[in-house]
């Protein structure tokens, strides 16, 4: 009986604490939007939400703006305003869609967003820096751009104490220190270093808890569906990311993975092959999108998403609250770095996963809106394939246009790889 109960209160409440807290995050963005209250526009890779918080500047992230708008089935009617706007339908999904946003003056099927006071970018997508001009074009303000070098090669990053690392660190160390100057001038607020401190201490005890997350669903069955479970989880490390919010969430969250992965509790009820997602959600039929997977049993264990998405989270990068700017600047050298390899070398990722996750096939998910996450995956798989023996699909559809989805021939596909699973799988039995 007492089991019963402590699993009735632990399992599932990470996705109704998330939902929870996502809500309550955009009922204060709408507030703020109604009284005229300034914000940062800012993005998932280099979100630098530590510092804007020791300014108390309300963050947006367009990028989740965008998709929600296509899980909730309307993003059609932002593309096509923005697209009748004159921007092509070739580019981005998530910038058009954001722009019909801000010719509905914020209006969003979750509430109302703020006008921008200042854009927080890095260059950690090519799209962030056109975007965020779009803004500087609507509203004359002013835009701080972080140039975070990247990994020079594949596998080739820099640590703390190589020469060429210190060199980047006190680059990028160089330009938050602008970012502070150009908050002060905004806000009209001094900037509080132990506040810094403050919040750099809730961002270590978020990205503590995020790997071990990650690292729980090692267990057999799954504890969470990286797909859809993880989405919430994003959200809350996105928005929350540098709060006592974020930081107690996801020490509960940890709480109950570790009690789901003790009690053999999995993401369901049978759990038959262990996948790999690589790419961006399919959000315009997002529950139709998971349900082909998991009719034939299949659930995905880990993803690029939960990676680059998390702006580096998943790293478990820790700062030092004694040198607090100096360790921010190495963190976002490091967790930067992360998300854009995530993009770039994921076949180097997915290698490390196989074995640890006993992944049994791995999903490719190009998409039209985003050249960045797509291209080279095609090469990746090849070079992947070349060096382990993985069953894996090509799934092409997109993260916010229906116009180029479709449902039956994704369900063909996807259900032609799990015949050939099933078949390898009884051939290895055999043997």
């Amino acid at each position: 009986m007492e089991t019963t109960l402590r699993t009735d209160e632990l399992v599932g409440r990470g996705n109704r604490d998330g939902a929870r807290l996502f809500r309550e995050w955009f009922t204060s963005l709408t507030e703020t939007a109604e009284q005229g209250g300034q914000s940062a526009y800012v993005f998932v890779m280099g979100s630098l939400n530590e510092i804007l918080k020791t300014f108390d500047l309300p963050v947006v992230f367009p990028e989740i703006n965008s998709l929600q708008t296509a899980v909730r089935h309307v993003a059609h009617e932002y593309l096509e305003q923005a697209e009748d706007y004159g921007y092509s339908p070739d580019i981005c999904g998530y910038v058009k869609a954001d722009v019909a946003l801000q010719l509905r003056h914020g209006e969003h099927p979750m509430g109302r967003i703020p006008r921008p006071s200042l854009a927080v970018l890095t260059n950690a997508c090519n799209t962030y820096i056109k975007w965020a001009e779009i803004w500087q074009r609507m509203y004359d303000i002013p835009i701080v751009t972080i140039d975070v070098p990247g990994t020079r090669e594949a596998g080739g990053q820099t640590w703390p104490g190589d020469p060429d690392f210190e060199n980047d660190r006190r680059y990028v160390e160089v330009q938050l220190r602008e970012l502070i100057t150009t908050c002060e001038k905004v806000t009209e607020k001094k900037f509080d270093i132990d506040r810094l401190r403050e919040t750099l201490g809730h961002a270590n005890d978020m990205s503590a808890a995020w790997k071990q997350i990650i690292d729980l669903n090692r267990s057999r069955p799954s504890v969470f569906s990286a797909l859809t479970d993880g989405t919430i989880f994003l959200g809350v490390a996105n928005g929350f990311r540098g709060t006592p919010e974020g930081a107690e969430y996801f020490k509960q969250l940890v709480e109950e993975m570790q009690y789901k992965a003790e009690h053999h509790i999995g993401t369901m009820t049978e759990e038959e092959y262990r996948l790999v997602f690589v790419g961006v959600p399919c959000y315009p039929i997002f529950r139709r999108f998971n349900e082909l997977f998991t009719d034939w049993g299949g659930t995905f264990i880990n993803s690029t998403y939960l990676w680059f998405a998390s702006g580096g989270t998943n790293c478990g990068f820790q700062y030092d609250l004694d040198r607090p700017i100096e360790s921010l600047a190495e963190g976002v050298l490091i967790n930067v770095r992360d998300a854009m390899d995530s993009m770039f070398y994921q076949d180097r990722i997915l290698e490390e996963m196989i074995d640890d996750f006993h992944v049994d096939g791995i999903i490719y998910h190009p998409i039209k809106s985003c050249r960045t996450v797509s291209t080279g995956l095609a090469d990746c798989r090849r070079a992947l394939s070349e060096r382990r023996d993985i069953p894996s699909l090509f799934l092409e559809s997109d993260m916010m246009d229906r116009r180029v989805v479709s449902e039956a021939q994704m369900k063909n596909r996807i259900d032609a790889f799990f015949e050939g699973l099933a078949s390898r799988r009884q051939q290895t039995q055999i043997k």
